[in-house]
């Protein structure tokens, strides 16, 4: 069974997308925050219930609460939420 989401395994998850994953965090903003003129964004926090963003909206930092379709179980789902919701937001970019 994967990790239940807690503060360490939040600021873990958090850590890796920063660094890794910056493009997919502003998509989520743009996408799921109805922040479309987002240029960038960080993510703060990972709950079971969704996630807490800062965006760069013209020039102003700005927090972005995204909900997630569920509540996640655990870490592991975490990861297939944010890939599923990263994919969706980048066939919505397309169209």
């Amino acid at each position: 069974m994967s990790e239940k989401i807690t503060p360490p395994i939040s600021d873990r998850i958090c850590k890796h997308m920063n660094e890794d994953h910056a493009e997919a965090i502003a998509l989520y903003a743009q996408t799921f925050g109805n922040s479309p003129e987002t240029t960038s964004a960080y993510m703060n926090s990972i709950d079971p219930e969704g996630m807490d963003l800062t965006a760069q909206i013209n020039g102003s930092e700005v927090p972005v609460r995204i909900k997630f379709d569920h509540t996640l179980a655990d870490a592991e789902d975490a990861h297939h939420t944010l890939i599923a919701m990263v994919k969706q937001a980048r066939q919505a970019t397309q169209k």
